[in-house]
């Protein structure tokens, strides 16, 4: 069986996080009481990391594109990393107290934990973070967004393209062409002005069109995109790749121009997500291209956190990185509204639609679209991956085994047994082996990473 083309010989099993996380924290929540103030919590390696250092490809960008030394890019991965971990412990035992939870300092060595209520701030700092009082909990936050999504479907929103929850800040923002336009948005949303913010901007996102984000690939011999990330779906290999690429049914060539595939299932506008499945020559793999002719190898999906650092790939633009701004970000592009993405400060043009966005070795999602570009500086939104893999049923390819992917999660809250190949929300329980665990991060379960084996990812009780 032919390979999809050469790979790179290096092919190491990476760090499960691409740094050091937590191991062995106490529960806040068991404990009932703010813990007294001490030293920060000592950071343990993750399941399966047999590495001290992340990919040199990404090390070099992150010093290239963020300003860095050598040693601030080496020591931010792993600070984010643990961070994850931190903020995860924090959100289950603040409940609905929690407001938020960002990185930040050139080596993201700090962070912050937002919380609603003043006595949460010992067992805040007791975890080694920042506290934050705030006025809004995240949850308000989260549901004054819904509402401008709710009320995107009815109302134009081209003058007023991009809206999302601004944790640092506390609050709500709108970007609009002027005041006017983001403040009738808001208003027709039955939203105070005082509750939102409104940012005026000539910005308009557009869609990163023909482009790739690894390797190019050709939609019915005539747009081209970018493989996002390896999976499997029903034993069938395939990539995902941006919903606006193609709709289902629709015929791929790959970058030498030979048969590919078809594109499985597509969702845009709404989602920004499709998966392509392969013929049987091409080959799934974990490797991202990165700079150079090098490669990244993915070992998960655990979603950084606010204010880290995240790289691209793509055709058109190649290899280039920046931090992420906000989760949870709805655009109004020409063709449509979409939610959920991600708003990063990473440039990128037109062609590197679809492309992998990474935060160390875990995936992160796809390129959707943005503004500017690599000369001047922009702004491109990603589509997350959890979702694609969630909503179509599919399994990362990664540097673990890993099974075919099961039924979707059930949506009653009900706990139900860890199952590998499962896509988990932060904040969802489990049990493993009579044992009940709240999830940390949200993540695709891998068998490396079940809960008793990666306090990183659970928390146990």
């Amino acid at each position: 069986m032919a390979l999809r083309h050469a790979r790179t010989a290096r092919r190491a099993a990476l760090a499960a996080l691409g740094g050091l996380v937590l191991a062995g924290l106490p529960s806040v929540a068991a404990a009932g009481l703010p813990p007294t103030a001490g030293p920060a919590p000592v950071a343990a390696r993750p399941p399966g990391a047999d590495t001290d250092e992340p990919p040199a490809q990404l090390l070099r960008a992150l010093q290239r594109d963020l300003g860095l030394t050598g040693a601030q890019a080496s020591e931010r991965p792993a600070n984010e990393a643990e961070a994850g971990t931190r903020a995860g412990r924090l959100r289950i035992s603040l409940g609905e107290r929690f407001a938020g939870a960002w990185v930040h300092g050139t080596a993201s060595e700090n962070l912050t934990v937002a919380t609603v209520d003043a006595g949460d701030v010992p067992a805040i700092e007791a975890q080694g973070a920042t506290a934050a009082v705030v006025r809004r909990t995240l949850s308000d936050l989260v549901a004054a967004k819904e509402k401008l999504d709710s009320t995107a479907a009815r109302v134009q929103t081209l003058d007023t393209p991009v809206w999302y929850v601004d944790v640092p800040n506390n609050r709500v923002m709108v970007r609009a062409r002027s005041r006017a336009a983001g403040a009738a948005f808001v208003e027709a949303a039955g939203l105070q002005g005082s509750d939102v913010g409104i940012h005026t901007t000539t910005e308009s996102p557009r869609l990163m069109q023909d482009i790739t984000g690894g390797d190019a690939f050709y939609i019915d011999d005539t747009a081209r995109c970018s493989v996002g990330f390896s999976v499997t779906g029903d034993e069938q290999q395939g990539f995902v790749t941006a919903g606006h690429c193609g709709a289902p049914g629709a015929v791929t060539t790959g970058y030498d121009r030979t048969a590919q595939g078809t594109f499985r299932a597509s969702t845009f506008p709404g989602k920004d997500m499709a998966w392509v499945a392969t013929d049987d020559q091409w080959t799934a793999t974990p490797g991202v291209k990165a700079q150079d002719g090098q490669e990244v190898q993915v070992a998960g999906s655990v979603q950084a956190l606010v204010g880290a650092a995240v790289c691209r790939s793509g055709s058109t633009s190649g290899w280039h990185c920046g931090t992420i701004q906000q989760h949870d970000t709805s655009v109004t592009y020409p063709q449509g509204t979409v939610g959920g993405l991600t708003r990063t400060t990473v440039c990128a043009e037109p062609g590197d639609s679809g492309g992998p966005f990474v935060a160390g070795v875990q995936a992160q999602g796809v390129t959707s679209g943005g503004t500017g570009n690599c000369t001047s500086g922009g702004t491109t939104f990603y589509q997350p991956v959890n979702p694609i893999l969630s909503d179509f049923g599919l399994v990362l390819t990664t540097t673990q085994a890993t099974t075919p992917a099961p039924a979707p999660a059930p949506q009653d809250g009900a706990t139900r047994e860890w199952t590998e190949g499962r896509v988990y929300e932060a904040g969802a329980v489990v049990t493993r082996d009579g044992v009940r665990y709240r999830c940390l991060q949200s993540h695709q379960a891998q068998g490396a990473w079940a809960p008793a084996d990666a306090p990183a990812l659970w928390q146990r009780g």
